[in-house]
């Protein structure tokens, strides 16, 4: 896989998952003995949370944390993908920072977690004689039909606002994009995913058309970490 730019912590643990029970508690499996992880995706995680799937879990940061491990990576089949939904935002940052962004040449200043009236987010790069450039980072799971990665994986309304805020940043004249993470290897394009939440797919396409950038990226994980991969174009039906 490509170098890991986010290595897990020691103390990882692998393990097979039993049953995820009111979306962010799992119980798996490891030599033996049952144990519970954080799991801090609100997503369906469609398609990946087969009883028996291998998984791994790192420790929490915290000790006085009520479950002691995060749920990072799960593996239904022979593709290991990433889950835990703070990827995204880690792995924006650590690329920015070793200039392996393309589409972000020549910009020079970081700010996470930006406020915008009342909206918040993920990141807002800056540079001289440059537009602000506003990124919200999405992490996708899903891959269907022979490697096209959709994103979302249920409806989600927070991610029809996030199009929404930003289709008004560019009718303001800054830079808008989205950094969809595919964490797993199996990916060949990108689309969103029309058949669980249409109203996004819609939002998505009319955000394209004003100039809204969607910078999709292949994200390959596994038990060493997370690497960033290929830019990844979108599906030929998108723009049709």
């Amino acid at each position: 896989m490509a170098e890991a730019l986010l290595p897990f912590a020691p103390g990882c643990l692998l393990g097979r998952f039993v049953r995820r029970v009111k979306r962010f508690s799992v119980e798996f499996e490891t030599g033996g003995e049952r144990l519970w992880a954080h799991s801090n995706n609100s997503g369906s995680m469609l398609g990946l949370l087969r009883p028996g799937a291998e998984l791994l879990v790192s420790p929490a940061l915290s000790p006085h944390r009520k479950l002691p491990f995060t749920l990072e990576l799960m593996r239904p089949d022979l593709v290991w993908v990433g889950v835990n939904t703070l990827t995204p935002n880690r792995l924006l940052k650590a690329s920015f920072e070793r200039g392996l962004l393309p589409w972000a040449t020549g910009y020079t200043g970081f700010r996470a977690e930006a406020a915008r009236g009342a909206s918040r987010l993920d990141a807002l790069l800056t540079g001289p004689d440059l537009p602000p450039l506003w990124v919200e980072c999405k992490n996708v799971t899903l891959v269907e039909d022979g490697g096209v990665a959709a994103f979302p994986d249920a409806i989600s309304l927070r991610a029809r606002k996030h199009l929404q805020d930003m289709m008004d940043i560019v009718r303001e004249g800054g830079r808008a994009a989205f950094f969809y993470c595919v964490q797993r290897s199996d990916a060949r394009c990108f689309a969103p995913a029309d058949y669980i939440d249409p109203i996004y797919a819609d939002l998505f396409r009319q955000s394209l058309g004003l100039g809204v950038e969607a910078r999709a990226h292949l994200v390959p994980a596994g038990p060493e970490g997370i690497g960033l991969g290929e830019a990844l174009p979108l599906a030929p039906w998108v723009l049709e």
